[in-house]
């Protein structure tokens, strides 16, 4: 019998493959996104050490996450700390999401703020 493919899971298994490749140092911390269907979240992360360097939500900032201008916000507050950070050159994990809408606006308004990946 066939196991079920639901979106779920060929996000997971896209998530799994991505983390393979991509990984963060204190000098160039990963940014993980992470979407629901409200709210969108991002984080600094060292993997070297276990430590979240810095992290943004629209949650945090009051707004419904759950469109293109609170991604925008989240992703300029991100890199506002990261500069504070000294952190100039990061690596993008989109957590398995596609690489529009929403993730492609936060990863846009980073690069706008002047981080490099």
């Amino acid at each position: 019998m066939r196991t079920q493919i639901n979106r779920a899971s060929v996000r997971r298994r896209i998530r799994h493959r991505i983390r393979r490749k991509v990984t963060g140092t204190e000098r160039t911390p990963r940014v993980a996104v992470f979407r629901s269907s409200k709210h969108i979240y991002a984080q600094a992360i060292d993997d070297l050490a276990g430590k979240t360097l810095a992290s943004a939500s629209s949650r945090a900032s009051g707004a419904y996450g759950g469109n293109v201008a609170a991604a925008k916000t989240v992703g300029e507050g991100l890199a506002a700390k990261l500069k504070d950070a000294g952190v100039e050159r990061i690596v993008f994990d989109r957590g398995g999401n596609l690489y529009h809408g929403r993730v492609k606006a936060l990863a846009d308004a980073m690069r706008e703020a002047g981080l490099k990946f």
